[in-house]
């Protein structure tokens, strides 16, 4: 039976990286969570109704959003997961809600992040990709059960 403290500890620090008042973040926290050649996708709905993407490298998720944590305080809170493991990969549904301050009754936004992740040479389990959506009309989490 595999540990999924390891696993969960990575989603945790995923989530804490991200988040925290308007001001800088401190990118070095990814190279513990985000294998090098990993992955992240931000998924929405183009102006003309299609399913559009942007994958990004960390450096380039970093880059695309500094601007926006610079200007916008925005915290990314965990509100369910799911954990499967089969040897040296994982797979987790993570369903978040983001706001603009912890304590806000109302989020900005919520959404499901599915997240694979590898068991690197040291044991270290390492983000490989991880592609994200958030509710609209017709996709609620209030649909989902994991």
């Amino acid at each position: 039976m595999i540990d999924r403290t390891d696993i969960g500890a990575v989603i945790d620090e995923m989530y804490a990286m991200i988040s925290g008042p308007a001001g800088p973040r401190d990118w070095s926290r990814q190279d513990a969570v985000f294998h090098p050649d990993s992955r992240q996708i931000r998924t929405w709905i183009g102006a003309d109704g299609k399913p559009a993407m942007k994958a990004m490298s960390p450096a380039q998720y970093a880059a695309d959003t500094t601007p926006f944590f610079a200007a916008n305080p925005f915290f990314e809170v965990e509100l369910d997961r799911k954990i499967d493991v089969f040897g040296n990969i994982a797979h987790v549904w993570s369903s978040y809600e983001a706001k603009t301050a912890p304590g806000d009754a109302a989020p900005e936004r919520r959404g499901i992040n599915s997240i694979q992740l590898f068991r690197n040479e040291k044991g270290q389990w390492q983000i490989i990709a991880m592609i994200w959506d958030n509710e609209r009309p017709g996709v609620s989490l209030d649909d989902q059960r994991f």
